[in-house]
């Protein structure tokens, strides 16, 4: 069995068919047991990430209801009854996407810190294509914000490759859009800077860093970091670097 929560949530039986798992509370069940990477949940917490502010009188017997038709879709044995009382998805983390996500994440990281960037871009792209769609997205809104947080920072790492292998066809394009989506993301700036410098194109990164700059000064009243600092220093300094690589640092994608 597997179970996608990056995105609607899904349950793929053994031969790849997707499960038949009906409305919403059900999913949102499934989403909030595989979120816990088989690790027990309350009844409380389960009821809370189900019916959040509306729930039913009797929430524990609802759950319990629910749990018995989530068993008859997939198995008897898929979720594990456990003391407190609450109940477990009994599944290993690489049967959950989320968890292959972040172990993706940390291997590509540990890659790139080795100088593999080939290899780290690779698995990054990997990792990002786990997402179908918002994180978590039968859950209360709150649930999804910090593996969008790692989908960002996934998503700055694979840039930083990119960059480090010499990889900048496209890369303009992208973070031109990325810069657009997220205006106060000062390393999506200065990676946008970075591949504007490695295409050779040196009064169009000036230009990029003067706008960071001036959406800075504008919308928070704040100068541009560290990074943005000491790249607009070296464009002024003279002719672009023959390498593509920066600093950025990396960040960890932690366990739940």
């Amino acid at each position: 069995m597997r179970y996608l929560i990056l995105g609607t949530t899904e349950a793929l039986g053994p031969g790849g068919a997707v499960l038949p798992l009906g409305g919403a509370r059900l999913r949102a069940l499934l989403a909030a047991l595989a979120l816990r990477g088989g690790q027990a949940a309350s009844v409380a917490e389960l009821a809370d990430d189900v019916y959040g502010d509306a729930p039913p009188q009797d929430a524990p017997a609802a759950l319990q209801a629910l749990v018995g038709r989530l068993r008859r879709i997939l198995g008897s044995e898929a979720v594990a009854s456990t003391p407190g009382p609450g109940y477990r998805l009994v599944a290993a983390p690489e049967d959950i996407d989320l968890y292959v996500f972040r172990r993706r994440v940390l291997d590509a990281g540990a890659r790139l810190d080795a100088g593999d960037a080939d290899t780290a871009a690779t698995l990054l792209r990997e990792a990002l294509g786990l997402f179908r769609g918002p994180a978590l997205a039968d859950l209360p809104e709150p649930a999804g914000v910090r593996p969008e947080a790692q989908r960002l920072a996934a998503l700055r790492q694979r840039v930083e490759a990119d960059l480090r292998r010499g990889a900048t066809d496209g890369l303009v394009p992208e973070l031109t859009e990325l810069t657009t989506t997220y205006p106060y993301d000062e390393a999506f700036r200065a990676q946008l800077i970075r591949a504007l410098r490695a295409e050779g194109r040196h009064a169009d990164a000036l230009a990029a860093y003067e706008s960071a700059r001036r959406t800075l000064a504008d919308a928070l009243g704040a100068d541009p970091g560290p990074e943005l600092t000491a790249l607009h220093q070296e464009l002024l300094a003279g002719p672009p670097p023959s390498r593509t690589g920066g600093p950025l640092s990396l960040i960890p994608i932690s366990e739940p």
